[in-house]
């Protein structure tokens, strides 16, 4: 076998041909590395824009509940809808939404911040921290929670809220430091 020599490189065809599959490895490995194993382009792609949808869904929410939107809200949750609210409220979708309608919740601020969404398959999982302000059943409420809410993507292309609860973040009591005296 007849082996070639590049004129300018001193490699032999077959070293050349070794250097540039080496080097088209370098090239296109991070890109590789930047998607879980198993995962196509397409499915990372999609994945993508299902957690984009559900962004815009989390706006649409905060934007209805600060506007009393009952018939907003009321598409956006399911039939079998469960909530758990800041003070430990169960409340149905029926009960949610009669609470909004009758004005005994009233949400006047909420922003939010440190927000992740994660998609498995058919659901979404919301986390954020809130900065709320209203009234609850009488009752000022001004303060810092972190919730989860659970959308369900259905067949029809359609997202339900399923699932939400909140836990008010409390601030830790400093820990009073004990001196020993010398003596």
């Amino acid at each position: 076998m007849a082996r070639l020599i590049s004129s300018r490189s001193g490699l032999t065809s077959v070293q050349g041909w070794k250097v540039a599959v080496l080097l088209a490895g370098f090239a296109i490995g991070p890109v590789m590395a930047q998607q879980p194993a198993g995962e196509s382009h397409e499915s990372h792609r999609k994945k993508h824009d299902l957690k984009r949808q559900v962004e815009a869904l989390e706006e649409k929410w905060r934007t209805a509940q600060l506007a009393g939107d009952v018939s907003t809200l009321d598409r956006m949750l399911s039939d079998d809808y469960i909530g758990i609210s800041m003070y430990g409220q169960v409340s149905t979708k029926a009960q949610q939404l009669d609470r909004i309608r009758k004005r005994q919740l009233v949400i006047t601020k909420i922003d939010l911040d440190d927000c992740k969404v994660k998609v498995l398959e058919a659901v979404a999982i919301v986390t954020c921290k809130a900065n709320v302000e209203g009234i609850n059943e009488g009752d000022s409420t001004k303060g810092n929670y972190r919730y989860t809410r659970v959308y369900q993507h259905l067949s029809s292309g359609e997202w339900k809220i399923t699932s939400f609860e909140a836990t008010a973040i409390r601030t830790p009591k400093p820990v009073p430091v004990k001196t020993h005296g010398m003596g």
